[in-house]
């Protein structure tokens, strides 16, 4: 956890605000994550673009988890 430490929350949201919600209208992690509750995710460049949008605020989230369990 002492690399999701040395991540600056800045760098983090900056990635979540362009990689995370590209393309813009509508952001493409909402589209594969309505198709991975559908079932529908079943292509590998699905799965690719869930893991390459979703990377971003998953680091997010842990970033948030691990500072607040430091303090």
């Amino acid at each position: 956890m002492e690399f999701i430490s040395k991540m600056s929350w800045g760098m983090l949201i900056l990635a979540c605000l362009t990689l995370g919600l590209a393309p813009f209208a509508p952001p493409h992690i909402w589209e594969k994550l309505q198709m991975l509750f559908r079932g529908q995710l079943v292509r590998p460049i699905d799965w690719f673009d869930l893991v390459l949008h979703g990377t971003p605020w998953v680091l997010l989230l842990l970033k948030a988890v691990v500072s607040m369990t430091e303090k």
